[in-house]
């Protein structure tokens, strides 16, 4: 009886050491040493093809004079040609599928198919080639080509001002802060489903036991999204983040300023006169937004404060301040944790903080925000007045005295 897994674990052992020559030679000696139907049992325990087991088994039986040059397991010219030698179109075929368009061919087979293997070596089959889904993929490693996912890089055509309003505002910002006036970047973050939802990111428990959260990122009704509209303030390194569950509107957005400024802003400028500003050219803070602006001039009027919005060119929210000073740290914070309920939004951004002594205040704003409102009134900056603007404060109306009546 012959003992298949002997033989096995004996060509497993040695498999990676042989050439072709000494892999010929021992499988050879096996089925020789197995006896009867050693070489159909060598064959399916090897895979290797019963022809060649009889090539070896002639080389060990007798004296065969071998005719390969020292130094070669095969004569020359000996083995299987290469595909790309006996079909010689078949390279051009296959770079013409997977990349249609460089190769001038906008109506190749596969210009809308997703480009698997399978996929390409049916599309070469099509055009007349013999060719399986395996030696695609070897053919496209020797091409240099590897699976890749997509990359952000192309943020499409700039503005050719881009590079003035950011100079623009960087004088701005720097007359601000040498004025002692308060200097701030607004933003809202990422709005987060609220309830027992995956948070990316991982942390620290107990091996084995981690958080058990929700299989589907379906919204909790009675629980809805977070909002969080931050203000990060420029010259005292400081955040504050109102928690919106409601719509991110202008309205949303200018309560959040008004609130930075009624909990940390007064304090920290009592003096203050002006108000600057920065803020990314769309969402609810956007330039084009008639909303933001109307409540900016009731928030002007309110506090008697000359304000002035810059926003970021189009294409540019990734520079502003707030993303990478405040909100990728609040990122950093709450990773792995899910955000089951607002106060715990609340508690894990007022936790955030840096060695470099950032320190982040935050509360729920429960008011309701209704979309649909149109507005207002501001004086635009000669440059670039749609990304430029002040809001100043109405003028106080004077008191009326009634008319003397006739006696």
């Amino acid at each position: 009886m012959i003992d298949e897994r002997a033989i096995q674990l004996r060509y497993e052992a040695l498999d990676p050491l042989l050439d072709e020559r000494a892999r010929r030679r021992f499988v050879a000696a096996e089925a020789l040493s197995a006896g009867h139907g050693g070489i159909a049992a060598v064959a399916r325990i090897t895979g290797v093809a019963r022809s060649t087991i009889g090539r070896g088994l002639k080389e060990i039986r007798g004296p065969v004079v071998d005719p390969t040059p020292r130094g070669r397991v095969r004569r020359a010219g000996g083995g299987r040609k290469p595909l790309t030698v006996t079909d010689a179109t078949l390279l051009d075929d296959l770079q013409a599928l997977v990349e249609p368009v460089t190769r001038g061919d906008p109506m190749a087979p596969l210009r809308w198919t997703a480009k698997s293997l399978r996929n390409l070596a049916k599309g070469l089959q099509e055009l007349g080639h013999r060719i399986s889904h395996d030696s695609v993929a070897a053919l496209l490693r020797g091409l240099g080509y590897s699976l890749q996912v997509n990359r952000k890089t192309l943020e499409g055509a700039g503005h050719p001002d881009r590079d003035a309003q950011f100079h623009y505002i960087n004088e701005q910002v720097k007359q601000a802060l040498a004025a002692s006036e308060p200097a701030i970047s607004v933003d809202t973050k990422k709005k987060e489903l609220v309830g027992d939802f995956k948070n990316a990111g991982r942390e620290y428990r107990p091996k084995g036991q981690p958080e058990e959260v929700r299989v589907h990122d379906f919204v909790i009704p009675e629980l809805g999204r977070a909002a969080p509209y931050g203000v990060y303030d420029i010259a005292d390194n400081a955040g504050w983040v109102s928690v919106g569950i409601d719509h991110d509107t202008g309205a949303f957005a200018v309560n959040s300023i008004r609130r930075w400024w009624q909990t940390m802003g007064r304090k920290r400028y009592p003096d203050a006169r002006k108000l600057l500003i920065n803020a990314d050219g769309g969402g609810s803070n956007g330039s084009r937004v008639r909303l933001w602006k109307r409540e900016l001039q009731a928030l002007a009027d309110e506090l008697n404060l000359e304000i002035t919005v810059c926003h970021l060119p189009p294409g540019t929210s990734k520079w502003n301040k707030i993303e990478h000073r405040l909100f990728s740290f609040i990122s950093q914070n709450w990773r792995g944790r899910p955000l089951v309920c607002h106060q715990t939004i609340v508690q894990l951004i007022a936790a955030t903080t840096t060695e470099a002594g950032l320190t982040v205040q935050s509360e729920i704003d429960t008011n309701s925000y209704p979309k649909g409102i149109k507005v207002s009134n501001l004086h635009r900056h000669d440059f670039h007045g749609e990304w430029n603007y002040t809001i100043k404060p109405s003028p106080l109306d004077p008191v009326s005295t009634p008319p003397s009546s006739k006696r």
